[in-house]
């Protein structure tokens, strides 16, 4: 569901990660017609680091647990 927020609003995407600033640079990119493909591809980007940060977070928690 966030690929697809991120394809059709990408500034908005940036925003709900938490990334504000970033959020409103992407919009100001989004709104020329050139824009809007990096602006979609920063946001994916962004995506994918926050889910691999997400997973290497559970992996460390793991590996702590288990000592």
């Amino acid at each position: 569901m966030r690929y697809v927020l991120a394809f059709f609003l990408p500034w908005l995407s940036l925003i709900l990660q938490g990334k504000v600033l970033s959020g409103i640079l992407c919009l100001i990119l989004q709104l020329t017609i050139i824009g809007w493909i990096p602006a979609f591809i920063w946001a994916a980007t962004a995506l994918n680091r926050m889910y691999a940060d997400r997973r290497t977070n559970r992996v460390i928690r793991a590996m702590n647990g288990n000592r």
